[in-house]
């Protein structure tokens, strides 16, 4: 009788063919995303508006509203914040945008604004931190002709502050920085998030600790020592800023990317003595969503308005039904992807910069002086 024998599998050797099965795989999302792109033109506003725009210094969302500006408006001139009011004075813009209004922001920022109002330049500014710093935006907000906020919720506070003119403007994504591409081997995970440890997100991963320690997982970002199981997940963890170029290629690597929204309470890392809520998402919803990778995120009353969840987006409210998921959709690779595939299919078509610059330029043009 013949004895056969199965050659026991090298471990390069089983290395070597997941990495191929995961280059496969993103051949096929990255190319599903290219065809949608291919055939879904971006809106193209027109606005005879000459715009002013003053950065905050938040680069992710700076570079998407000036890529869409910039195919949007007559001129566009970008200011730094300790020059607003020279820059404007020379060049006479018809508007005046400012991104959020804080940190880097000089002590005479409201004096400056003030004057440019005096020249006759509508000013306006976009608040993109709210709820979290509601101590300190309506004294700010209430110095500009037009205060957009990207949360809901802080729109009746600023109308009680005494700004005339408050819309809500959702955050968005610049598609030509967050983009399905494929990756080297060493941004591959399974799990991955990227993002501060503030206090709710330290205590749900410090409740997942035993399962993702078994996991190929990264996380970055500061603040997670103060994780009390900390040392057991130092391994997979990457202290400190990730470059918004790198980010994007960690989401494109993992095969789940969590999203954990920041916790409103006062106190909890928050200026938010008035513990003013949040329905809105956070733009790490649209960029994760925009580099085809799948997303796990808590949820937001906005969240189901945006995307379709448990079609382009999955959602969860216990670690408990997070590590559900995450087994579910690691084990189910042609659903993962699909889900992926049609949550870009959604942000490109909805949820670009182009989009919400599109609804900014209308409210700006129906207040022109």
């Amino acid at each position: 009788m013949t004895m056969r024998y199965r050659r026991k599998e090298n471990p390069r050797d089983k290395g070597r063919s997941a990495g191929l099965q995961d280059g496969r795989l993103d051949g096929w999302r990255v190319g599903a995303a290219q065809g949608i792109t291919d055939y879904t033109p971006l809106p193209a506003p027109r606005s005879d508006l000459r715009v002013m725009y003053v950065p905050q210094g938040f680069e992710a969302i700076d570079q998407g509203v000036i890529w869409a500006l910039e195919q949007s408006v007559a001129q566009l001139t970008v200011a730094p914040a300790d020059r607003m009011r020279a820059t404007a004075e020379q060049i006479r813009p018809d508007a005046v945008l400012v991104m959020n209004g804080l940190h880097v922001f000089p002590p005479d920022h409201l004096a400056q604004v003030q004057a440019i109002r005096q020249m006759g330049i509508l000013t306006a500014i976009w608040f993109v931190d709210d709820p979290y710093v509601s101590d300190d935006t309506p004294s700010i907000g209430v110095n500009y002709d037009v205060v957009f906020t990207h949360e809901r919720k802080c729109v009746p506070m600023y109308g009680s502050a005494g700004c005339p003119n408050v819309y809500q403007l959702p955050l968005a994504v610049n598609p030509q920085v967050f983009r399905p591409m494929q990756v080297p081997p060493q941004y591959r995970s399974d799990i991955c998030f990227i993002g501060m440890g503030f206090w709710n997100r330290i205590r749900l991963f410090n409740e997942l600790v035993d399962y993702l320690k078994h996991k190929r997982v990264f996380l970055a970002g500061g603040l997670w020592e103060r994780m009390p199981r900390f040392a057991e997940l130092n391994p997979f963890i990457h202290a400190g800023w990730i470059p918004v170029s790198e980010t994007v290629k960690y989401y494109n690597g993992a095969k789940i990317v969590i999203n954990i929204h920041r916790t409103t309470e006062a106190g909890e890392d928050n200026r938010n003595s008035g513990n003013w809520g949040a329905e809105s998402i956070n733009p790490r919803t649209y960029e994760i969503a925009a580099c085809g990778a799948l997303q796990l995120t808590d949820s937001r009353l906005e969240l189901p308005e945006q995307y379709e969840v448990g079609a382009e987006i999955a959602s969860f409210q216990t670690s408990d039904q997070l590590i559900s998921l995450i087994e579910h959709y690691l084990t189910h690779e042609e659903e993962r992807r699909r889900m992926a595939v049609r949550s870009f299919k959604r942000t490109y078509r909805q949820h670009t910069f182009l989009h919400r610059i599109d609804s900014l330029l209308r409210v700006l043009e129906s207040h022109k002086k």
